[in-house]
């Protein structure tokens, strides 16, 4: 609460309003509703804001938990009244962008807070996940052909160069699989994955055991310790929940071993098959957020540009969707069928059938619904112009249209139509957080009002209280710094009293690997170092410690071979120890503050 007020003092000076009611308030409802009343119900106030600054008005469907005084509520009175007009609700003809800003960071502030959810919303978030299933099973049912005959129609239009060339490779044998660096369904960690003890019968005409586990036919012997998996006896996926917000966990799917395997030699096909496509790299690239930012923005700006968001985004895309997205490149859809796993373990209902293609967590999950938004995107833009689309109407969209994942951008005039076409095909469109018609866009973690950048500088984990704190150290260096590039001067004395109760805090520049305090007046230089003639700051410095995880024999071997590029590994103790760090600690030490 100390750190609230002086976020608020920070941001009632720079409005020039008094904060001390405000204050009263937060400090009174905190008191009767714990923290929930930062991390979920002021959340909502900033999600009101947002609607209420894209429709234009506020009215009382909007801020319902928090007391009216004519057309606005009480709390925040002082902001709102630069904002809307208090006795009809209605946005300003020149609303002030500071206020607006201001009100979004003290809303928002805490709403990714990562903070266990309660016993009830995580077995809430299963039940979700478990009623997900049941609805992508019902609108399965509900395609009719004529909407299935269109969206293969599109996604051909835009993805058949790549997939074909794709599904020769894939039919020819290139694609090189490799272990990525999470965790597995069966629990098996680093150095371990490259000592295959089980394999799914499935994979065996696209991925073949001989050619994937073993380096060459002379371990030929290796595979007999293999058992083969028939599809009734795979491993499935692990449903997890991991901590989002305190209103609602997020769900993840941990894959098996060599599902996972598999899947990372078609990501990389598909990686490689956007960034070569001079249409797609303009449409679903996913290897920079920096344009759908720029097009947020530019939508903020002359309205041209709608920011569409999806509920469930992931859990949403049906097995359908994907079969009929690559059912004319039999060799990729075949490959992609035998690497994706087919039940999943959900605490409280055991193993169940899944009718989505993936959920987080898959490999593919990420590339296949970017493919699948993009081409309901464009079936919804077709039906807006009543005709079918052709290659030059794709072409003439480009820097109008992109997906980042989940994050949707439109021209504004085909919003409507892209919403009820993403509907019919069983997705979720956020209405809380899709902007077309005011001058509010957000994506991919920027927030434009009318041209301002208006994002929040949020705050991730709770504070540190002990030198053992590690992450949480780290993560309030990095939320210190973020303030003070935002300019919270008030809010960056406070967390920098607290920040030197437990580690050393030199001014550093950004580049450096100290924790330390950016500056206006650049870095420290508290010595010289006495051979090198370069400046040094005593400072603390994060350290991890790999477990013990060995390994040789045939694996170690496979791992080479599976290498990507002609540089040596960077840690030359990789076969020794590997996987995730097992510790975590905080040294001071001498180090550069550069």
């Amino acid at each position: 609460m100390l750190f609230l007020a002086s976020v608020l003092n920070d941001l009632g000076t720079r409005c020039g309003i008094s904060t001390t009611r405000d204050l009263k308030t937060i400090t009174r409802r905190v008191e009767c509703e714990g923290i929930s009343f930062l991390t979920i119900t002021l959340s909502n106030f900033g999600s009101d804001l947002q609607k209420g600054l894209d429709q234009g008005y506020v009215d009382h469907n909007l801020f319902r938990s928090f007391r009216f005084q004519r057309g606005l509520p009480q709390l925040f009175g002082g902001f709102l009244d630069l904002i809307f007009d208090r006795n009809s609700g209605r946005l300003l003809d020149v609303p002030s962008i500071e206020a607006i800003r201001a009100l979004r960071q003290i809303s928002l502030m805490w709403s990714k807070i990562l903070i266990k959810c309660s016993e009830e919303r995580i077995n809430a978030a299963f039940d979700k996940y478990i009623q997900c299933e049941k609805d992508i099973r019902k609108n399965d049912g509900l395609l009719t052909e004529t909407s299935k005959e269109a969206f293969s129609r599109i996604s051909g239009l835009l993805f058949a160069d790549m997939f074909s060339k794709i599904d020769l490779a894939i039919y020819r044998g290139e694609h090189l699989p490799k272990h990525g660096s999470g965790a597995t369904a069966e629990r098996i960690l680093g150095n371990q994955k490259y000592v295959h003890r089980t394999w799914p019968s499935r994979l065996e005409e696209y991925f073949p055991a001989g050619e994937y586990i073993i380096p060459n036919w002379s371990f030929y012997d290796e595979l007999s310790a293999v058992r083969y998996l028939e599809p009734g006896s795979e491993i499935p996926v692990r449903v997890i929940t991991v901590p989002k917000t305190l209103k609602t966990p997020r769900i993840i799917a941990i894959e098996p071993v060599a599902m996972q395997y598999a899947q990372q030699s078609i990501l990389e096909q598909f990686e490689s098959g956007v960034r070569e496509d001079n249409l797609l790299r303009h449409l679903v690239n996913w290897e920079s957020q920096l344009p759908n930012q720029q097009m947020a923005l530019r939508g903020s700006l002359d309205g041209s540009l709608a920011t569409l968001d999806l509920s469930e985004a992931s859990d949403r895309v049906s097995n359908q969707h994907v079969r009929l997205l690559l059912r004319n490149h039999p060799h990729l859809a075949r490959a992609v069928d035998a690497c994706r796993s087919r039940k999943a373990d959900v605490r409280g209902y055991g193993v169940v059938r899944l009718a989505k293609f993936a959920s987080m967590g898959s490999a593919l999950c990420f590339p296949i619904e970017s493919f699948v938004f993009i081409t309901l995107v464009f079936m919804g833009i077709q039906n807006a112009l009543n005709r079918p689309l052709v290659r030059s109407d794709v072409k003439r969209l480009i820097g109008q249209v992109r997906t980042y994942g989940d994050d949707i951008i439109v021209p504004q005039e085909y919003a409507l139509s892209v919403s009820r076409v993403l509907t019919d095909f069983g997705l979720k469109v956020n209405e809380n957080k899709s902007y077309w018609t005011g001058k509010f866009r957000e994506s991919c973690g920027k927030d434009y009002y009318a041209g301002y950048d208006v994002s929040v500088v949020r705050m991730r984990r709770e504070f540190p209280t002990n030198r053992g704190h590690v992450d949480e150290i780290v993560s309030a260096v990095s939320f210190r710094n973020q303030l003070f590039s935002a300019g919270f001067d008030g809010a960056v004395d406070y967390l920098d009293e607290r920040i030197k109760k437990l580690i050393p805090f030199p001014k550093v520049a950004p580049t450096s690997q100290v924790l330390g305090r950016w500056s206006h007046d650049g870095y420290s230089v508290q010595r010289m170092h006495p051979h090198l003639q370069i400046p040094l700051v005593k400072g603390a410095v994060v350290e991890h410690t790999l477990p013990v995880d060995k390994l040789d024999g045939y694996g170690a071997l496979m791992k080479y071979f599976l290498k990507r590029g002609d540089q040596p590994f960077l840690d030359s103790k990789h076969l020794q120890r590997a996987g995730r760090p097992s510790s975590v600690r905080i040294k001071t030490r001498w180090s550069k503050p550069y």
